[in-house]
Parts: C-alpha cells; sequence; structure tokens
C-alpha cells in the first residue's frame, strides 16, 4: 500500500499538489526548527545573565557543525535513495539507506570525541573566556558531546524518510523534537525549576533529539514490511560500493554548513571592530533573516526527493515542472520579506531590544542584507536540484561561491570601500554571483537532457 501511494505521489500526482504535500510538512518542520533555535537563547536570556547568553552563542558555531555532518550523509542518501526508487531498485535503496544511517553515527560519533579532545581551545577560539567558558563547556559538552550523535541522526533521518515520500512523517520527528525542547527548556533553565541555566538547556537540546531518533526509529520498525529504507547492518555488506555517491552528492551541503560558520565568525569580526551596539545589531539581523532561509531550506529539502525520483524514472519535464512550482514558492515568500523587512526594519529591530542607536543600526543592516533573499531563495532549490540529480560538481561550485570563496576577500574590500556597512553588503553580492553562475549550469544541463531526448 506504501509502495503504491508513493509511486501515485512521485510519477501521477499533479505537479502542484506533488510539490505541496512533500514541501508543506518539510516547510512546518523548518519553522519548528527555527522557533526552538531560538527558544536556548530566549529562555537563558531570561535570568539577565550576560556570561549565560553569551555561552550559548559560543557554542553555536560546533553545533551547526553537526548539521554539516549530518547533510554530509543525509542529504547523499535520500538523493541516492529517492533515485533508486525510480528505477524501482528496492533493494539498493536499503543498502543506501543503511550505509547512510551508520556511516552518520560513526562521523557523528568521532565529531563529538575530537571535539571533546579540544573543547577548550575551539569554544576559546570562539570566543568563550572568563566566566563564560566552563558555562560555555558545560552547554557544549550536552548539546555537541553526548547529544551530538542524536542531532545528526534526527536531521538524517527526517532526510531519509523524506526521500521515499513520506514528507509527514519526516516533519513529525522534526518537529516533536522541537516542540520537545521548547517545553524543556524552561523546566531545565530557569530558577523556579531546576535552576541549571545554559547547562540546562544544553540537556534540553539532547533530550529533545534523542527523542526525536527514538521516533523514527519505531517509525522504521513499525514500516518495516512497507518501507523502502533500512537501517539493518546485514545491508552494509553490499553498500560499500555506494560510500561515494552518497558523499559526492552531501559534501556540498556538508561543505556550505561549515564554510556559513567561517563566513559569519568573518563577518562578526570584521563588525566587532566598530561598537558594540553595530555587533548587537548585526546578531538581530541575523535572527530575523533565517525566517526566509529557514523556508527555502523547507522548500529544497521538500523537493529532493520529487527531483531525484523523476531525474531517474526518465520523467524529466515532470521533474522541471516540480523544481519551476518549488522554487516560485521560494521565491514569492522571500519578496514577501523582502517588502516587509524594507517597510518596518525599525519596528522588527525594536522587537529584539529597545537600544535607539542598536536599532537604528540593526535597520540600516537590514535593509542592505534583505535584498540577498530573493537570491538566496532560488540558489537553494538549484542546488538540491543538482544534488537530486547526482550533479556534485555543479552543485560544489554554486555552494562554494555562496559560502567560502568570495565572501572573505568581499569583506575586505567592501569594508575599506564603505566602512562597517560594506560588510553588509557581501552576501547580496554573493548570492547574486552565485544565482548567475548557477542559471548557466542548469542551462547547460537542460540542453544537454533535450539534446538527448529521442527524434520526435
Amino acid at each position: 500500500m506504501q509502495s503504491q501511494s508513493r509511486t501515485y505521489l512521485f510519477e501521477q500526482m499533479p505537479v502542484g499538489q506533488a510539490v505541496l504535500r512533500q514541501i508543506v510538512p518539510a516547510v512546518a518542520s523548518q519553522m519548528i526548527a527555527l522557533v526552538y533555535n531560538l527558544a536556548d537563547t530566549y529562555f537563558v536570556g531570561l535570568l539577565n545573565a550576560p556570561a549565560q547568553t553569551a555561552a550559548v552563542t559560543v557554542a553555536a558555531s560546533s553545533f551547526i557543525m553537526l548539521t554539516a555532518v549530518s547533510n554530509l550523509f543525509g542529504v547523499g542518501g535520500a538523493s541516492l535513495v529517492a533515485r533508486a526508487l525510480g528505477r524501482k531498485d528496492a533493494a539498493q535503496a536499503k543498502q543506501v539507506s543503511a550505509l547512510a544511517f551508520w556511516g552518520g553515527l560513526l562521523s557523528a560519533c568521532l565529531f563529538s570525541l575530537l571535539f571533546l579532545l579540544l573543547e577548550v581551545p575551539i569554544l576559546t577560539l570562539c570566543g568563550g573566556r572568563g566566566k563564560t567558558l566552563p558555562i560555555a563547556l558545560g552547554y557544549a559538552r550536552w548539546v555537541v558531546v553526548i547529544g551530538g550523535p542524536f542531532t545528526v541522526l534526527n536531521t538524517l533521518l527526517a532526510n531519509l524518510v523524506r526521500a521515499e515520500g513520506s514528507a509527514v512523517h519526516a516533519s513529525v520527528g522534526v518537529s516533536f523534537g522541537g516542540l520537545l525542547n521548547i517545553l524543556l527548556d524552561p523546566l531545565f533553565v530557569l530558577p523556579q525549576f531546576l535552576n541549571r541555566g545554559a547547562v540546562g538547556a544544553g540537556i534540553a537540546t539532547a533530550l529533545s533529539n534523542m527523542a526525536a531518533v527514538a521516533y523514527f526509529l519505531v517509525y522504521l520498525a513499525v514500516k518495516r514490511k512497507t518501507t523502502a529504507l533500512s537501517i539493518h547492518p546485514g545491508n552494509l555488506r553490499t553498500a560499500g560500493c555506494h560510500l561515494r555517491g552518497i558523499l559526492s552528492v552531501g559534501f556540498p551541503s556538508a561543505l556550505q554548513y561549515a564554510l556559513t560558520v567561517v563566513a559569519v565568525g568573518a563577518q562578526s569580526r570584521f563588525v566587532s571592530h566598530y561598537t558594540t551596539q553595530a555587533v548587537a545589531a548585526l546578531g538581530i539581523v541575523k535572527k530575523l533573516d533565517q525566517l526566509p532561509l529557514y523556508f527555502s531550506i523547507g522548500v529544497s529539502n521538500g523537493l529532493l526527493p520529487l527531483l531525484a525520483y523523476n531525474y531517474a524514472s526518465g520523467n524529466q519535464e515532470r521533474r522541471h515542472r516540480a523544481f519551476l512550482v518549488g522554487t516560485s514558492l521560494s521565491l514569492g515568500f522571500a519578496l514577501a520579506c523582502l517588502v516587509a523587512y524594507e517597510l518596518f526594519a525599525s519596528f522588527l529591530a525594536s522587537l529584539f531590544i529597545s537600544d535607539p542607536v542598536t536599532v537604528q543600526y540593526s535597520a540600516v543592516f537590514l535593509r542592505i542584507m534583505v535584498v540577498a533573499m530573493p537570491m538566496m531563495a532560488v540558489c537553494y532549490p538549484m542546488i538540491i536540484q543538482f544534488q537530486a540529480t547526482g550533479r556534485a560538481k555543479e552543485a560544489l561550485i554554486t555552494s562554494v561561491l555562496r559560502k567560502g570563496v568570495l565572501d572573505i576577500p568581499l569583506l575586505f574590500l567592501m569594508d575599506s570601500l564603505l566602512p562597517l556597512y560594506g560588510c553588509m553588503m557581501v552576501q547580496p553580492i554573493v548570492d547574486s554571483v552565485s544565482l548567475v553562475v548557477a542559471v548557466i549550469l542548469y542551462r547547460r544541463i537542460r540542453r544537454e537532457e533535450k539534446r538527448a531526448l529521442p527524434p520526435a
């Protein structure tokens, strides 16, 4: 029954309906992820203890790196699973999913162990010092060392479940963990309850990701007779030949997240040469621009199985239409955010802080940086399109252009041309260049596909 439903969704359901069926749950889970990503900062902020709040910020980069590890196997595995289903090769789908699961788990454990060995220099490099450092260590030990493997598996399993067309279950798993995190945060953080402060926020995050992974494992156990996925170690005996395919597709996503940490850190370092209010303003803007960013990521995650399945099954026109529908939704939301942010920049900034100087900086920064949103909203689906079709080189080029190759040199140039405000112009420039290159690469692929079609 599940196989028939999956086939109808991927092959016969009207394209617009199929796209919505996939991306609505994915976007919903991203919105909940956005809320729970802010929950730690919010509840710790209620303590009115700067060292506690700073500790969460200091450990944030290491936590983001877990997403890079997850995407290495999650995005790559999801693409190969969907393509295997498109070729009606259920055995390969089971092999790939098992390899992605165990590869992701092993990588997560190695990352957590490496962090444990180097935690003091890593957190010191990220700004941990004085009273902040021991608190950051306590928080990071829960979210990165103890909870790290579960954070990786949560995202990885959601990608795999979504790859077989079960977007609702993927959304439920991620959302369950996010909502639990929001509920547990006040219990562990606030003084009227367990009073663990930032460390309590880390405990809440770790427990919520454990619960989400438990949900996915129960799902796979209950659906074991109908699901195309498997985490049984026995499938690893013949899965080694898929490792290169998983890594080549997942590497661009992993690299983009890793380079994002570097790029954001570099931008913050440039801004820190100016005023404290400017640094605070940048932090506020980074929170506001997460809304269209997470929406586009949700759209892209939902699109990937549809694109990969139809590519593998040879239905390139259906794949292209699904891509256009999804990209239009992503772009439309980004344009709506652009208009709202341009019109209400000062008001939105004032929701986070009342200091008039910081609000003024935030409004100007937001109005500059929001220009990047429409380009970003198209770039993400473009990169997913390349990954879904196994175009690792194109995905890698577009990913590193968005984050890594251009950012830091442009920061030096733009800051010298227009001190402080030039730093805010870097992302719009980078996303514009990345989008132009992505469109050129995609047009070339489309021409190759049309030449490969048999004559009418």
